[in-house]
């Protein structure tokens, strides 16, 4: 249920599959996935209560991340009527395969949601009598299935929603809704 409730991942997801398709989408989950897995992981091992309890390093994480978020929402808000994050000869912008996996990875690692989902429900789970890296392991695996599918659904109908929008005269509207989602993510990492 965590997994698919819009969020911060899965807007990010969205709105990388409207803006960019399914190729960025999954370079972003490999980042996020990453993420994911290692949140679940210190959470059960009792590390999550060392990160946040040193704020400044994760008020770090959520305002680098979030700030490029808005940064790039910017950018598509600016585009105007062709398509966003393109260079000067209007060629679609691409995003390397390494910054799309640092932002899924820093999204994923600067979320409240995800931090307290796992802080609060994951340790309860696993049972000192019995081997924790096993048990630990079989719920990871379960988790990033789940999240990777929920992931897919929400970047396969962003680029489907893209596609809808990818007519000339629909591109402004594209360009700021997909912008839009961006900065909303953004802010939303900053401040939550």
């Amino acid at each position: 249920m965590v997994s698919i409730t819009p969020g911060m991942c899965m807007t990010l997801a969205m709105t990388l599959g409207m803006s960019f398709g399914l190729k960025a989408v999954a370079w972003m989950m490999i980042g996020e996935l990453v993420g994911v897995g290692l949140v679940a992981t210190l959470s059960a091992i009792g590390v999550a209560a060392i990160l946040l309890s040193t704020p400044s390093l994760f008020i770090a994480l959520k305002l680098g991340g979030g700030s490029y978020l808005l940064f790039l929402g910017v950018q598509m808000w600016q585009a105007k009527g062709k398509m966003a994050l393109t260079n000067k000869d209007g060629m679609a912008a691409s995003f390397t395969s390494k910054a799309l996996i640092t932002q899924g990875f820093v999204t994923a690692i600067a979320n409240p949601k995800g931090w307290a989902f796992f802080v609060a429900l994951l340790p309860p789970f696993l049972n000192p009598e019995i081997n924790i890296a096993t048990q630990l392991s079989v719920l990871v695996t379960i988790i990033l299935c789940l999240e990777a599918i929920c992931l897919l659904i929400y970047g396969t109908g962003g680029k489907s929603l893209g596609r809808f929008l990818s007519d000339e005269k629909h591109q402004k509207t594209l360009n700021r809704s997909s912008g839009t989602l961006l900065a909303v993510v953004g802010i939303w990492l900053m401040l939550s």
